[in-house]
């Protein structure tokens, strides 16, 4: 049974908006469709921002919206080109008092009481007053053993530390399929930077921390299990240059340290249980 969507007295229920970018990925949907219509918090909404996709695909989403309205999907604008293209679109379609969290087609719910975690969080500190801009909370990434079978593998922790921007010039990055971007952050910074193919998601962090006095919390919570073998990990040169760009844009001169840091952590993570 989910969160009512507000009690007399209380803050009202989050407003808490998926977005997926498609293209003819109608075969790895079902699994985060199945992982959000199990939630036992059921307020939730998914909108598709779909690429060029085949016929096959579009029926495929014109089906399971029709099916269940908490679903919905738009054409994605030539305009607007690859996936954060898609992303951008996504951020202007939605209400601006919506949390948003942006998942890939092969991205699904860690299990089925983590949107009401997180709804209960985002309520409990709207009622003291303290709402953040982001809500960080942690994911895994889903591996194949050499029979095909997923498992879990390394996790995506955020340290937050004394202070936002120093834990990202420490190489601490918040994943972005585990941070719900509030209306607060919205407000500051409502897209991705159009330049970047692989790392806008890191950009767009960084220069979050520009923004005086942004509220982050990080939540003790599992939301997201997620596929290791997306886009930028079949294309590491284009990452790294991006990477490096995007740690300049933030901290000039020192952009080596954040970048350093970044990549230890990455390589302990692989070896923490």
């Amino acid at each position: 049974m989910g969160v009512p969507p507000g009690r007399p007295g209380s803050a009202p229920a989050p407003r808490i908006e998926i977005i997926v970018p498609t293209l003819d990925s109608h075969h790895l949907l079902p699994a985060l469709v199945e992982s959000l219509q199990r939630q036992s918090w059921t307020h939730w909404q998914v909108l598709f921002i779909d690429g060029p996709s085949g016929p096959l695909h579009r029926q495929w989403l014109e089906d399971l919206c029709q099916r269940d309205c908490r679903f919905r999907w738009q054409a994605q604008e030539p305009d607007r080109e690859g996936i954060f293209g898609a992303m951008n679109q996504g951020f202007a379609a939605s209400a601006p008092h919506s949390w948003l969290l942006f998942w890939g087609s092969d991205d699904r719910a860690a299990g089925p009481q983590v949107l009401q975690r997180l709804a209960s969080a985002i309520r409990r500190a709207d009622e003291r007053g303290e709402c953040p801009d982001l809500m960080v909370c942690g994911g895994r990434y889903l591996e194949r053993d050499r029979s095909g079978r997923e498992q879990l593998g390394r996790r995506t922790v955020f340290r937050l530390g004394p202070s936002y921007r120093l834990a990202l010039l420490l190489g601490s990055t918040p994943p972005h399929q585990g941070t719900l971007i509030g209306p607060g952050a919205r407000s500051h910074l409502a897209s991705y930077a159009p330049h970047f193919r692989l790392s806008a998601d890191l950009d767009y962090f960084l220069q979050l921390a520009r923004v005086p006095d942004l509220k982050v919390e990080v939540l003790d919570l599992e939301l997201v299990h997620m596929d290791s073998g997306g886009v930028s990990a079949r294309d590491t040169r284009r990452r790294l240059k991006e990477v490096v760009w995007a740690y300049r844009r933030a901290f000039g001169a020192f952009w080596a340290l954040p970048f350093l840091f970044r990549y230890i952590r990455r390589i302990a993570s692989r070896f923490a249980p």
